[in-house]
């Protein structure tokens, strides 16, 4: 990853002269306009996109093995928009949040930009809380529809009384042209 000279120096300095902003875009389908925040007291304006001063956490993704490393974010429920947003979109299935980073004397220069899929969400009187991470595409079945005895008993069922009709109709085959 690579930053910008000043981003560098803010970020190795004991006390910077300003602090790095994080930027929070959820997108979905079901949103018209994407809900965009900034973790600080005042609004910010990226790339003429206007981020909302909102206070929001971000924890690390965890390290379990045989587990894809997840991250949570949790925004404060500051307004009704996210409620409404989560109500009418089953839950916000298919969110995706961008994470972005800049410094309010540069803002139009990204020093940090990421997009992850947002799942999980929750929400409270206080917080609305969600996982980050990626789609283990690897584990995701290769077609839509898939017939097995679980997801199609009957369609087995039948197919085991076939091949059970055609063995005993086999063995008495066998009598007859003896």
């Amino acid at each position: 990853m690579t930053y910008s000279t000043n981003a560098r120096r803010n970020l190795l300095a004991t006390s910077a002269d300003e602090p790095m902003l994080e930027l929070a875009e959820i997108t979905h389908k079901d949103l018209a306009v994407p809900i965009r925040v900034v973790n600080d007291t005042i609004d910010i304006v990226v790339n003429d996109e206007t981020f909302i001063a909102c206070p929001f956490s971000l924890s690390r993704p965890d390290d379990v093995d045989q587990q894809t490393p997840t991250a949570k974010i949790s925004v404060d429920n500051i307004g009704r928009e996210l409620t409404q947003w989560l109500e009418s979109s089953n839950g916000g299935k298919g969110a995706k949040l961008r994470m972005m980073a800049v410094l309010r004397s540069s803002p139009d220069v990204l020093e940090f930009d990421m997009t992850m899929d947002l799942t999980g969400l929750s929400i409270n009187n206080m917080t609305v809380d969600g996982n980050l991470g990626f789609q283990n595409t690897l584990m995701q079945p290769a077609v839509t529809k898939r017939y097995d005895p679980i997801s199609s008993p009957g369609l087995f069922n039948l197919l085991l009384g076939l091949y059970a009709a055609y063995e005993s109709l086999s063995h008495f085959s066998g009598f007859f042209y003896a």
